[in-house]
C-alpha cells in the first residue's frame, strides 16, 4: 500500500506545480495591485491550476506508455505505471478523478467570481476552461497527440502563459486590459523553455520513439539557442509591461530573478542529457520568484 501512495505521488510530479502555478499567482497579483482581489476566487484559481497540472501529468504518463516513450533509455525520474506498481486503469481512474476536481473547482470558480454561470464573462471563461482540460489530455494522449507532433511549446504558451496569467486576471476583475498580456505572454515563454529542457533531456529516447518534438527537429545546437531567444525576450516582454504599466523603480524589481536565469543559460550551453534534469526543477523556481517579485512590485508602486 505504502509503495503505490509514493507511487501515485510520483505521477503528481509535485515540481511541475511551481510552474503552473506561477501563472495564476502572477495574474491574481496584478490585478490585485489595480485594485481588484478576491480570496476565494483566488483559491479555487489556484486548486483548479493545479488540478490540471496534475491531469496533464497524469494524462502525459498514459499517453507515453501507451506509445513506449516511457522506457529503460527515458532519462527524467521513472513514473508510477513504469515502475508497474500502478497499473494503467488505476492511473487513468486517478486522472478522471482529478479531472472531476479540476471540473468542479472551475465551475465553482466562474459562479463565485460571475454569479452568473450564463453571463458572457461566464461562458467566456468556462471555455477557456474547458479546452485546457482537452490541451491538458491531449498533450500526449490519443492517436493525433500533438506533443508528439513537435506543437506542444504552442500551447504551453497558449495554456501556461495567455490563459493562465490573463483568465486568472480576468477571474479576479472582470476586465482584461490588453497589456496584461504582456506578462502574460512573458510567462509562456518561460513554460516553452521548461518544456525545451524536458525535451532536450529526452531528445534521444523521443527520436526512437517517434516523439518529433522541436529539439529532436532541429537538433542540440539549435534547441540551445531557442532557450536563449526564449528567457531575453520573456525579460524583454515583462520589462515593457513595467514600461507601460508604470510602479515606479518597484515595477522593475523582478530583474533580481535575473542572475539565476543567467546561471540557467550557462548551464544549457555547458550541458546535455542527464545534466539537464535538474534545470527543469531549477527554471519553475526561477520563474516563480521572476513572477512573486513582479507582482508584488506592481503592489508597491501602486
Amino acid at each position: 500500500m505504502r509503495s503505490k501512495a509514493r507511487a501515485y505521488v510520483m505521477s503528481l510530479r509535485l515540481r511541475t506545480l511551481p510552474l503552473s502555478l506561477g501563472g495564476v499567482l502572477l495574474g491574481s497579483l496584478l490585478s490585485a495591485s489595480d485594485g481588484r482581489f478576491e480570496w476565494v476566487v483566488f483559491a479555487l484559481v489556484m486548486v483548479t491550476a493545479a488540478a490540471l497540472q496534475i491531469l496533464s501529468n497524469m494524462a502525459n504518463e498514459i499517453g507515453d506508455l501507451d506509445k513506449g516513450t516511457d522506457n529503460e533509455r527515458r532519462l527524467g525520474p521513472i513514473r508510477g505505471t513504469q515502475s508497474g506498481v500502478l497499473s494503467r486503469r488505476e492511473m487513468a481512474r486517478a486522472m478522471v478523478a482529478t479531472g472531476g476536481v479540476a471540473l468542479v473547482s472551475g465551475v465553482a470558480l466562474v459562479a463565485v467570481a460571475f454569479g452568473d454561470l450564463l453571463e458572457g464573462r461566464s461562458v467566456a471563461l468556462l471555455v477557456a476552461g474547458g479546452f485546457s482540460m482537452a490541451a491538458a489530455v491531449k498533450y500526449t494522449l490519443g492517436r493525433n497527440a500533438y506533443g508528439y507532433h513537435g506543437l506542444g511549446d504552442v500551447f504551453v504558451f497558449i495554456f501556461f502563459g495567455l490563459v493562465s496569467v490573463a483568465g486568472s486576471y480576468f477571474a479576479m476583475s472582470g476586465t482584461l486590459p490588453w497589456v496584461v498580456l504582456l506578462p502574460a505572454a512573458s510567462v509562456g515563454l518561460l513554460s516553452m523553455g521548461v518544456l525545451n529542457m524536458n525535451n532536450i533531456r529526452d531528445m534521444e529516447n523521443d527520436a526512437a520513439c517517434g516523439k518529433r518534438t522541436l529539439p529532436v527537429r532541429f537538433g542540440m545546437a539549435w534547441a540551445k539557442r531557442y532557450e536563449f531567444v526564449i528567457v531575453i525576450l520573456a525579460f524583454a516582454l515583462m520589462t515593457a509591461y513595467a514600461a507601460l504599466h508604470p510602479a515606479g523603480w518597484a515595477g522593475y524589481v523582478f530583474w533580481l530573478s535575473a542572475p539565476l536565469f543567467g546561471l540557467h543559460l550557462a548551464r544549457v550551453r555547458k550541458g546535455e542529457g542527464r545534466q539537464l534534469d535538474g534545470q527543469l526543477k531549477f527554471i519553475s523556481l526561477s520563474t516563480l520568484l521572476l513572477v512573486a517579485l513582479c507582482g508584488l512590485g506592481q503592489s508597491l508602486g501602486c
